[in-house]
């Protein structure tokens, strides 16, 4: 990869994935989807071994994102490097159906696996809710692993599972060990630490595509499951700047929404920052597309380009996901 050509503000092909609880509803933003109806995830930002985002325009042109962390690491990351890979993923999800009950590792717990990996702590943005869709957010108050287990047995973790009905705007933070589900009829936003070690509690009685049911890892689930945590309801934003609200400051990831009404400056501060488009259009100066950024679309600003302009078409509201300070070597 050329070193003479300085880095400008990415944008990278998304990752499409397929799964028995997708949809359609992706094209709404942008996505290219072909035949059928399962589309699941679009990954937007991705570097994990052959899972890679590829950046789409401008002279870097098909390159990794993976081969930018490890090649022109300081440039891309700022304060922040050297890391092993980009140390976060985002995501948007279709929910046409109900996912199975999951819960992620943490960093210690994730560390011992073989190979070692990250843990996953993640935080979602609802984005779209039909009427009577609802989230399963942690354990309800006063179930402890006895009570879960004997609810495993039943068949009935419903009985032990925090239950919501989110609407648009509404972000819930979920730490690593905490149980969770989406259910049908959801479109989501995720940002989450690159991590994909998953690990199925209850499948709700669902058959996978060979017609058999598909496999739970209860052992390693009820493990790293933290009992104290609770019930988990949707996060209350805190107002930092004019336009700007904070939905998670955590030790792996910041997460803001911002609605700009004129032309603003964003990044800066040596760390890169990525941007998600939600809502109206944007243009960011030396973005190689020289067309505007719209709804759906997604967008990383490397440390290296310091503050950049933004200027809404007249309005728009955008996700900003970003490093904290003390982030350092792959773990905070």
């Amino acid at each position: 990869m050329p070193s003479t050509i300085p880095l400008y503000p990415l944008r990278f092909r998304p990752l499409l994935r397929r799964y028995l609880w997708g949809g359609r509803r992706l094209a709404t933003l942008g996505k290219p989807l072909g035949e059928g109806d399962d589309y699941a995830e679009s990954w937007e930002l991705c570097d994990r071994g052959a899972d890679q985002s590829i950046v789409a325009v401008g002279p870097l042109a098909g390159a990794e994102l993976g081969e930018l962390v490890r090649d022109r690491g300081a440039e891309l990351l700022g304060r922040h490097h050297p890391q092993p890979r980009f140390p976060l993923l985002f995501k948007f999800l279709d929910a046409r159906r109900t996912l199975s009950v999951q819960v992620h590792p943490n960093d210690a717990q994730a560390a011992r696996l073989d190979p070692p990996d990250l843990g996953k702590t993640e935080a979602w943005v609802v984005l779209a809710a039909d009427p009577g869709s609802f989230l399963y957010c942690g354990l309800k108050r006063g179930f402890d692993r006895p009570a879960l287990e004997r609810e495993l047995n039943r068949g009935t973790v419903e009985l032990c599972l925090h239950r919501l009905e989110p609407r648009p705007g509404d972000c819930l933070f979920l730490p690593a060990g905490t149980p969770h589900a989406i259910g049908g009829g959801l479109l989501i936003a995720e940002i989450q630490q690159s991590s994909d070690v998953t690990y199925r509690l209850y499948d709700f009685g669902r058959l996978g595509p060979d017609g058999k049911p598909r496999p739970l890892h209860l052992a390693q689930a009820l493990e790293c499951i933290d009992f104290a945590r609770g019930p988990i309801e949707p996060h209350a934003g805190a107002a930092v700047a004019d336009g700007v609200e904070r939905l998670v400051d955590c030790p792996q990831f910041v997460l803001e929404r911002r609605t700009l009404t004129s032309p603003t400056e964003l990044g800066g501060e040596d760390r890169c920052r990525f941007l998600a488009v939600l809502e109206g259009s944007l243009t960011i100066a030396g973005d190689a597309a020289a067309e505007p950024l719209r709804a759906g679309d997604t967008l990383l600003l490397p440390a290296a380009c310091g503050p950049v302009l933004a200027a809404p078409r007249p309005t728009a509201v955008l996700l900003e996901c970003y490093l904290p300070f003390g982030f350092q070597d792959g773990h905070p």
